[in-house]
């Protein structure tokens, strides 16, 4: 099983480490300075705070292999992270731990518009793939809210979706080849150029693996022919119960749009204040968002069925962009909602979980239920097509206690997703923060199952430790008096630096 790292550790001579780092990569890629380090401590989960004891910034496959070897000689455990838009945590450092950052990796290395493929290095921003391939009328399918900011690496990492995952699926689908560094240094290639290969699905399972079994160097990804026609829907709803019931009713017709997505009063209203598209109606409890893309024909009898299934079950009006400015400000507000929300509340903590979608009407009375229950209001957000909820728990963290209320709520509401046959992650990944609900999930079996694979790839335990996976140490009771550094910032006393924040 994976080595277990203590605290001894944290007592190295860093000097010849250091050293070693300068003389692979350069010193100017190398920080140790701690007002430099922390530019580092969190990913987009801020409420947790650590500061790495190196960070190293490579700029090549070789150079990533050298990092690794060093930290695989010295026992030095590694964490890999790319722009660190994260929301789970999961490239959050330890105390003792090198920050290995691909961000500088930014480069399209090849543009295969005949195979229709594309092959990145792991820094590279989402949109810059389709940037890179629209004039010639392709695309990059999925599409994280923030991506114009994340990484094509850190998607790999936590298997990102987007507004279109609905129809064309999640990074997984779109990923045909990776090039990866092994925790002990060794360059290996899995999958290829092809969408079937022979052999285990190394690729399959590396995805979403959140930086534990290596650290991948280049990505190979499909492009798609961009669709004839786009029409987007927006249809306004007096209840987000009744929005809910008309996702039901158009999936259950048989009709799968390339995205469709619902925002709420609280979040629609935060959008309007921000970003003013002047498109969504302030009075409505809820609203949906739906696109349809294909063939005219096609999409013109979608439209015209989606418009009746919504207006069946409670929409006060549906309108139709099919102009590409109408539906770029459409989804603008969107794209934006969760930026938007600093216009509700000083704070919010952001969960990620899944749902039948026949389960969305009761999932969100109960949601509502919950937030009454715990105090906090509570803002939906989500991927309603494929029922990956973004509930965000609206709090001031500078009253004190009430971080671990809302996390205490969302813990709640991951519950409540499994109790309905849904998961406890859509997209967002394990990461810190969801950890302990894994068992919620799984069972021992399956969780030393996992483990059986996470040992086979990272004997030594060095690849981001502490992460996905509940131990007793990281989530029992005991765990409430060990310091932040054992947890890799995420429970106990804020010790060694270990801010909580």
């Amino acid at each position: 099983m994976v080595t277990q790292l203590n605290a001894a550790q944290t007592q190295r001579d860093w000097r010849p480490i250091v050293q070693a780092f300068e003389l692979a990569l350069g010193p100017r890629s190398v920080t140790r300075r701690k007002e430099e380090l922390l530019v580092y401590e969190c990913d987009g989960l801020t409420s947790y705070r650590q500061r790495p004891a190196v960070v190293v910034l490579p700029r090549t496959t070789e150079q990533v292999a050298a990092v690794v070897k060093i930290c695989d000689r010295h026992n030095v455990p590694f964490v890999a992270r790319g722009a660190g838009t994260g929301l789970s945590g999961g490239a959050l450092p330890l105390a003792d731990a090198v920050l290995i950052v691909t961000a500088p990796m930014n480069q399209i290395l090849k543009v295969d518009l005949d195979n229709q493929r594309v092959t990145v290095q792991p820094g590279v921003i989402n949109n810059w793939v389709t940037q890179a391939v629209s004039g010639a009328g392709f695309y990059y399918a999925p599409d994280p809210s923030s991506q114009s900011v994340c990484s094509v690496g850190g998607n790999v990492a936590e298997n990102s979706g987007g507004v279109h995952c609905l129809k064309y699926g999640v990074t997984t689908n779109h990923v045909l080849g990776l090039k990866l560094v092994l925790p002990n240094g060794d360059i290996v290639e899995i999958g290829g150029t092809v969408p079937e290969q022979p052999g285990y699905d190394l690729t399959g399972l590396f995805v979403g693996s959140e930086g534990t079994l290596g650290i991948v160097t280049e990505i190979t990804l499909r492009i798609l022919k961009a669709p004839e026609v786009i029409s987007v829907l927006l249809a306004d709803f007096t209840s987000v119960e009744a929005a809910g019931a008309a996702v039901s009713a158009v999936i259950s017709a048989g009709i799968i749009p390339a995205g469709m997505e619902m925002m709420d009063n609280f979040s629609l209203n935060a959008v309007e204040d921000v970003v003013k598209t002047d498109c969504y109606p302030r009075d409505a409890d809820a609203i949906l968002l739906i696109e349809i893309d294909g063939l005219p024909a096609e999409v013109a009898a979608s439209r015209d069925r989606i418009e009746a299934l919504c207006k069946a079950n409670g929409a006060r009006q549906v309108t139709v962009a099919t102009e590409p400015e109408e539906r770029l400000r459409l989804w603008k507000g969107r794209k934006a909602a969760f930026a938007a929300m600093g216009k509700l509340s000083p704070d919010y903590y952001v969960q990620d979980g899944v749902i039948p979608r026949t389960q969305l009407p009761y999932v969100l009375q109960e949601i509502a239920h919950l937030g009454e229950k715990h105090g906090y209001r509570v803002a939906n957000v989500f991927h309603a097509g494929d029922g990956n909820l973004h509930p965000l728990i609206l709090y001031n963290n500078q009253v004190p206690g009430e971080l671990e209320q809302v996390e205490a709520l969302g813990g709640d509401i991951l519950k409540l997703c499994v109790q309905v046959g849904g998961s406890i992650s859509g997209e967002h990944g394990i990461g810190a923060d969801k950890r302990c609900y894994m068992s919620e999930m799984f069972s021992e079996t399956d969780l030393e199952t996992m483990q059986w694979v996470r040992a086979s790839w990272n004997p030594k335990g060095l690849a981001n430790p502490t992460k996905i996976f509940p131990t007793p140490r990281t989530c029992g009771e005991g765990a409430k008096s060990l310091t932040g550094q054992e947890l890799g910032g995420k429970r106990g006393e804020p010790l060694e630096g270990v801010e909580r924040f």
